[in-house]
């Protein structure tokens, strides 16, 4: 496969002004940062999106009860100062005092009691249950002292804490809910929202009553985000200087942007995993998906290493596994599909397909990955009928069990343990293509014990099966390349969090 040339004529044209004008970056002393989100985020409220530029958000507006460190990956309190397993299923904590929320209530145990059991009731609708439902509830024991029960045991417990769950205010919350909230996000993190237009414009400020929090003091005043959805477009900006940092950015253009030394490129690898997600509990009906040898012909078809090299670069890594290498319990001692063409052909003759077949092919972002694979299953006969979808839509298809072949990608919320992947598809949730008893049965125990040497017994038996039944077809680790401009300083994390709070002016 050849390099994919990426809108070569809109790279040449930006060109071209980068040599004819002295780019105007912006104003550092107005102390606004200007940002470009790709992706339309529509709810604010973390516990109401599931999309990465959610999480952004969530760890510049609201806190957790524990901080897990990016670079060192030790827990350390934030808004507990400590916590101890009481038992098994009980985790207290005991919490810091004199933290307020941005509109002024006061930090204590009923905000955490509060939260914790309303997205622990899964009638309230949290977006991605993963992240909640393994809480049972909160008691109070005083003012600054709680207790969270468990439903069973859950080892990932801290980790999940340090990530995902948020504490909101229960005046508030109680009050607006996940809309109102959306709209007027109020949360005790390094960053106020000053307004939200969504999908479309946030505005950030520093908050100036910021607790002694292991994240920081933010250092920049005012953070301007808007949703631009054209990489091209968010680059021209760059230039101009109505943007400081756009991420996210293809290769491509993040090599030619770094060639005109105005601009600083960082590329960091991510927990993100990009896959084939294949219907082979035939959810969507009469489909081919439900044969291995088809699920296996997919995965030989594929060369995920030329994908690598080609599109992606930098850090990027086949994987084979459908979890994050780095993630506890993700072992990679499992079946390999190399690219062999002739192989997925005989085997889609074996199953009954000497001719191929068709079948609709879904993505909702990073359109370029998407075409080439989709080249790659047409070689073989996999005619593919591609609808391009917004994520929302291409989740509710999937949750209601319409989608029998998919491009898709997921970030884990940068949770470094293998339950915040593999658990969330393929333990019979609305999510899983798959619905196979024993993956179920071993993830519960692999998900629910203490011993960590059980744990990735039980890890490596789902995840093995699932590579040798080829339940998906794993593509490729991400990486994510920053751009931003001289005047700022950042350095990114290899979680995928873009940390406002980390930022600077140079």
């Amino acid at each position: 496969m050849n390099r994919r040339p990426l809108d070569r004529s809109a790279i040449l044209a930006l060109t071209l002004a980068m040599t004819t004008a002295m780019p105007a970056f912006a104003d550092k002393a107005s102390g606004t940062l200007n940002v470009a989100f790709t992706k339309e985020l529509e709810n604010v409220d973390s516990y109401f999106n599931s999309s990465r530029e959610g999480v952004v958000m969530q760890r510049a507006v609201w806190d957790g009860l524990i901080y897990r460190d990016p670079e060192t990956n030790e827990y350390v309190g934030n808004l507990a100062e400590s916590w101890e397993w009481i038992d098994d299923t009980t985790l207290e904590f005991k919490l810091r005092e004199g933290v307020t929320f941005h509109n002024g209530e006061a930090f204590n145990a009923d905000d955490v009691v509060y939260t914790v059991n309303f997205v622990a009731k899964e009638e309230n609708g949290v977006k991605t249950q993963r992240n909640v439902n393994w809480m049972e509830s909160a008691e109070k024991i005083d003012d600054y002292t709680v207790r969270i029960k468990l439903k069973e045991k859950f080892p990932a417990a801290i980790e999940f804490l340090s990530g995902p769950v948020s504490m909101y205010p229960n005046e508030y919350y109680a009050e607006a809910g996940p809309s109102g909230m959306g709209l007027k996000p109020v949360g005790t993190g390094p960053y106020k929202v000053l307004d939200v237009v969504p999908g479309q414009h946030f505005v950030l400020e520093a908050n100036e009553n910021y607790h002694d929090s292991p994240k920081g003091q933010p250092k920049i005043e005012k953070i301007d985000i808007r949703t631009i959805p054209d990489v091209n477009t968010q680059m021209a900006e760059l230039f101009s200087g109505s943007l400081d940092l756009i991420w996210q950015v293809p290769a491509d253009q993040a090599e030619k942007l770094g060639e005109m030394g105005q601009f600083t490129v960082a590329n960091e690898s991510t927990m993100r995993v990009g896959y084939l997600q294949m219907d082979s509990a035939g959810r969507s009906g009469d489909t081919p998906f439900t044969d291995p040898l088809v699920r296996k012909a997919v995965n030989h078809a594929i060369n995920r290493q030329e994908l690598v090299d080609a599109l992606l670069q930098g850090s990027s890594k086949v994987v084979y596994t459908p979890c994050f290498p780095s993630q506890f319990g993700c072992i990679q001692d499992v079946t390999e599909y190399e690219y062999d063409p002739e192989k997925a052909k005989e085997l889609l003759a074996e199953a009954g397909y000497p001719d191929g077949f068709s079948t609709e092919f879904y993505a909702y972002r990073d359109r370029q990955y998407a075409e080439a694979i989709a080249s790659y299953l047409n070689a073989v006969g996999i005619d593919t009928d591609f609808k391009m979808l917004q994520y929302s839509a291409l989740r509710e298809l999937n949750m209601d069990g319409k989608v029998p072949l998919s491009f898709q990608t997921w970030g884990s919320y940068s949770i470094n343990d293998a339950s915040a992947m593999v658990s969330q598809f393929f333990k019979h949730g609305s999510l899983d293509s798959t619905r196979d008893e024993e993956v179920l049965e071993w993830l519960n125990v692999a998900d629910s014990s203490t011993d960590p040497d059980e744990r990735i017994e039980y890890y490596t038996k789902a995840i093995q099966k699932i590579a040798d039944e080829a339940f998906w077809a794993p593509m490729f680790t991400y990486n994510t390349n920053y751009v931003f401009s001289d005047t700022v300083s950042y350095t990114p994390t290899p979680d995928e969090v873009l940390r406002f709070v980390d930022m600077s002016w140079n």
